[in-house]
C-alpha cells in the first residue's frame, strides 16, 4: 500500500509541475529586446484568464490591413494598473507603444503601453513587470 501512494503521491506533484512550466516566460513566444509600435481599430476584446487578449486592425504603408492579436498581462494586474474591461471599445483607434513582436513573424504581440482614444495612456503588460 505505501509502495502504491508513493506512487500517486509522486504522479500528482510531477503533472503540477507540468503546468507550472506551461505558464512561460514571453521572451519565448515574444522578441522583448524589439520593441514596436501600432496603430489600429479595436476588432475585439478577449478579458479573461490567464491573460487578457485584444485584436488590432493595423494598415502597413501600402494600406494592406492585418488584423493583430495582442496579449497583455492578467486580468488582474491590468486592474490594479488602472485599465478597466470597458476601455477597449470596438472600433476605436488607438495606438500601442513598446510592444515586443512575435519572434516567429506572425502579426502577434505582447505587452506595451497603450495610448486609448480619448488620450488615456493604460498599461498593457510588459515582461520585465509580469514576471
Amino acid at each position: 500500500m505505501t509502495r502504491r501512494f508513493l506512487f500517486t503521491a509522486s504522479f500528482a506533484v510531477l503533472a503540477g509541475a507540468g503546468s507550472l512550466l506551461a505558464h512561460h516566460a514571453a521572451s519565448t513566444a515574444y522578441d522583448t529586446d524589439k520593441k514596436i509600435t501600432l496603430r489600429g481599430a479595436v476588432t475585439k476584446v478577449e478579458w479573461q484568464n490567464p491573460h487578457v487578449f485584444y485584436y488590432l486592425d493595423v494598415a502597413d504603408d501600402s494600406g494592406k490591413v492585418t488584423n493583430w492579436a495582442i496579449e497583455s498581462s492578467t486580468p488582474n494586474q491590468l486592474y490594479r494598473r488602472g485599465w478597466r474591461k470597458d476601455d477597449l471599445k470596438i472600433g476605436e483607434v488607438i495606438t500601442l507603444a513598446d510592444s515586443s513582436p512575435a519572434r516567429n513573424g506572425s502579426p502577434r504581440a505582447y505587452g506595451g503601453t497603450l495610448t486609448l482614444a480619448n488620450g488615456r495612456k493604460v498599461f498593457s503588460g510588459s515582461a520585465a513587470t509580469d514576471q
